[in-house]
Formats: C-alpha cells, sequence, structure tokens
C-alpha cells in the first residue's frame, strides 16, 4: 500500500483520494479553500456524488485533509495534481492552479507526480522540462487521466473501462499501474503525450455523438420520424453501440465544454482548422436555444409567459451547474419577457431572475409550459390530472425525451419532445388571459 496526497478537493480529487483510500491506500487531500476542507474534517461532503459520503465514513481512517503543502507531502510516495483547469477567454485551458502545485514542491521532494487533471497535449513535457530545472530529475512524472462522469464517478473509478498511464520512465509507470492492481480493466500505457491526447480525444467522439444525434433529431421533426427508433436501430449496429445517441438539449458540465475549446485552441495553436469539433461545438449551443422557438411555437410572443424549467442541474444525480442548459434557457426566456420558474431536487443556484420553488407542482402552477431540463427520476410520471389542473397551459416541452408522448397527451397535455413528430393534437386550447398578479 502507498501514501498518496491528493492536490485538489474537487469532483476528481475527492473521488480519487476517497477511492484510493477504499483500495487499501493512505491518503491526504490537499486544498487551498479552509471551508471544504473543514467540512471534510467534520465528515461532510461539499459536493453531491452518489456513494461518496459513504466511503468517506468507511475509510474514515485512512484519510486525512490539509491546507498544508509539506504537510500533504510528508512521506507522501505518489502527488496527484487533481486541480480544475477551466478555459481561457481564447479557449487555451487555464493551466494556473497545476503550475501552482509543481511550483509549491519543496526542493526535497522524492514523490511521482502524477497528473489526473485534463491538461493540452505538451503539459507532461513543459512540467518535466521546469522540475529539471528545479534540479528535481528524481521527481517521477506520469500522466493518469480521469475517465469519470459526475453522478456515477465511484463507480466508474472502481469498474473502469481502461486506466491510461503515460510516462517517461517505464518505472515510473509500472508504479501508478501497481497502484490500480486487482482492478478488472484493462492498463493501456503510453507516452505522456498519448496519454494526454487519449483523454481530448474519447471526450471529444462523445461530444460528436452528442451533437450527431441532436442534428438526426432536428431532421427527425421536420419530416415526420421518432428520433428515439432511429436511434435505437442505429445503436444496435455493434460497430456503434447505443451510448451517447440520445437526443436533447446537448451537453454541459464541467468537462466537455471546456476540453472541446481546450482540443480546438489545441489544433488551431498547431496550426490546424478542426472543422470537424467546431461543427460540434456549434450544433450544442444551438441545441440549448430550440426550446425557445419550440415555446413560441405554442405560446406565441413571451412577454408575460410564465415558464417552469424542471431540473437544473445539468444531468441527473449531481449538483453541478456549470455549463447546464438551463442557465442558457433561463437567460433567454428572461431576455425574451417571460417570468422564469426552476425546481431541482438537488442543486439550489443562484439565478437572477428565477424563482426557485420545492417541487415540480409548484413550479408549474399557473405556468404556461413545463420544459424538462433534467431527467430527474422524479419526473418521470409529472404528467397527472393534478399538474394539469394547476397549469395555465397544459404543455410540456420534453427536453430528454423522458416521457411516452401518448401517455402525455392521454393525460390532456400539448406535449413536444426533442425530434419527435408533432400530433394535431398538440394544439392548446384557448385560455383566458391570466389575471394580473397583484403581488408583483
Amino acid at each position: 500500500m502507498s501514501q498518496i496526497a491528493v492536490f485538489g478537493a474537487g469532483y476528481v480529487g475527492l473521488v480519487t483520494g476517497v477511492c484510493f483510500a477504499e483500495r487499501g491506500h493512505d491518503v491526504v487531500i490537499r486544498d487551498v479553500v479552509p471551508e471544504k476542507i473543514d467540512a471534510l474534517r467534520r465528515g461532510e461532503v461539499p459536493i453531491f456524488e452518489p456513494g461518496l459520503d459513504e466511503l468517506l465514513v468507511r475509510n474514515a481512517g485512512r484519510l486525512r485533509y490539509t491546507l498544508d503543502v509539506r504537510e500533504a507531502l510528508d512521506g507522501a510516495d505518489f502527488v496527484y495534481v487533481c486541480v480544475d483547469t477551466p478555459p481561457l477567454y481564447s479557449g487555451d485551458a487555464d493551466l494556473s492552479r497545476v503550475w501552482t502545485v509543481v511550483d509549491e514542491l519543496p526542493d526535497d521532494t522524492h514523490a511521482t507526480i502524477v497528473m489526473k487533471s485534463t491538461v493540452p497535449v505538451g503539459t507532461g513535457e513543459k512540467v518535466r522540462a521546469a522540475l529539471d530545472g528545479r534540479g528535481l530529475a528524481r521527481v517521477g512524472y506520469a500522466s493518469n487521466p480521469e475517465f469519470t462522469a459526475e453522478g456515477s464517478a465511484v463507480r466508474d473509478f472502481m469498474q473502469p473501462d481502461r486506466v491510461v498511464v503515460g510516462a517517461f520512465e517505464e518505472a515510473d509507470g509500472d508504479a501508478v499501474a501497481m497502484l490500480h492492481a486487482g482492478i478488472d480493466a484493462p492498463i493501456v500505457r503510453a507516452d505522456v503525450n498519448s496519454a494526454e491526447m487519449i483523454k481530448l480525444a474519447a471526450n471529444a467522439f462523445l461530444m460528436t455523438r452528442v451533437s450527431f444525434v441532436n442534428e438526426i433529431a432536428n431532421v427527425c421533426e421536420l419530416v415526420g420520424a421518432d428520433v428515439q427508433r432511429v436511434a435505437e436501430g442505429v445503436g444496435l449496429d455493434h460497430r456503434l453501440g447505443p451510448h451517447f445517441l440520445r437526443a436533447g438539449l446537448g451537453y454541459g458540465g464541467s468537462c466537455f465544454p471546456k476540453d472541446s475549446l481546450a482540443l480546438k485552441q489545441l489544433a488551431a495553436n498547431s496550426g490546424y482548422h478542426f472543422q470537424l469539433l467546431n461543427a460540434v461545438i456549434e450544433v450544442n449551443e444551438l441545441q440549448k436555444r430550440r426550446v425557445v422557438q419550440k415555446l413560441q411555437k405554442h405560446l406565441g410572443k413571451l412577454r408575460g409567459k410564465r415558464v417552469a424549467l424542471l431540473g437544473l442541474a445539468f444531468k441527473p444525480n449531481t449538483d453541478d451547474m456549470r455549463e447546464a442548459p438551463s442557465l442558457v434557457l433561463a437567460s433567454r426566456l428572461l431576455a425574451e419577457g417571460a417570468e422564469v420558474r426552476g425546481w431541482d431536487p438537488i442543486a439550489r443556484p443562484e439565478l437572477l431572475g428565477v424563482t426557485l420553488f420545492g417541487t415540480p407542482l409548484e413550479a408549474v402552477t399557473g405556468a404556461d409550459a413545463a420544459v424538462i431540463v433534467t431527467e430527474w427520476p422524479e419526473l418521470a410520471e409529472i404528467a397527472t390530472e393534478e399538474v394539469r389542473a394547476a397549469m395555465h397551459h397544459p404543455l410540456i416541452i420534453d427536453g430528454r425525451n423522458l416521457l411516452d408522448p401518448a401517455r402525455v397527451r392521454a393525460a390532456g397535455f400539448a406535449y413536444e419532445g426533442i425530434g419527435r413528430a408533432v400530433s394535431p393534437l398538440d394544439v392548446l386550447p384557448e385560455t383566458p388571459e391570466r389575471e394580473p398578479d397583484p403581488t408583483t
């Protein structure tokens, strides 16, 4: 068993540290935010990730938390760099936090540095050169990119599809690979540049599938086809598979948007115009805005209309609001003059101009439309008589194709999904104008 120092207590760092502790290693998690470290010392998880709190409690004896660099490094065999790398205005990845970790390493450091953060190709070579320039040639370096998705991160770490290890020295790669001994998954050994590219390429391909099926969905709407059936038929092809072929409002979160920009900028900085990736990004941005057009088709001008956004986090089983489609939708609806309401079972964002409610029923009461933005299980049975009676207009825009259109229409709602043919039943009945709200 090894002693591992994890720098960064965010989604990647916490999952990495706690899961390594679950595998029997001693782990010190270091962060620069005192409130986060204090919460962890109290046994509180500062993020929502299913299963993480249970592992944290179970492995309390193997986990420590600190703000101090030297305390984290004391006795450490490995230093896992798990800090965020957000995009700069230029589209390049902001590596300032990565370099802060490297610069903070004392001159007597002997631990192997392992890069878990998603970084542009070539970052490892620059870190290696900086270490050598400081006389730290003895400090090993490896790339061990993460492939954990929020909402299933613990499972993804403990039961991965593969473990990628890139290293300059064979011995460093062997040591990092041994940390994963016993995990039933292929270990892909590579040079550092290739390991860094594997992460970016994997995300780019997944994003391409999302944008592709959304483009197919948009064509399906025009020709009267059902994208659900189309995706099912395509996904059964063993060469393709069903994953990430679900039409909706596009991707969001902390990884895909920033990684797409980082890879696009990496290519541009290298003199290559990545046309396909540019199209993927553009399709995803436009997809979020198509809901506004659907609402206008049913309701006309949106000024004064009440719209309930059901689900605010970028996907289920997380409270992460980074690049969530709900942010774009809320902004566009407010710009059109609509009154925007919101509900989410976990996320509690502070959205200027958006009123949050505790239940879906409260959010849709008096609303002209309900938009399913995140496919939380609680919304699977939203099309009830109680909800229909509470709404000013019984209109559901299903941005995730969560519901059965026939059942929703049978319940008295007008319904429109993504890439599904619109029924003649989806014509809203004339409804009297809403009485002015004396409280506003």
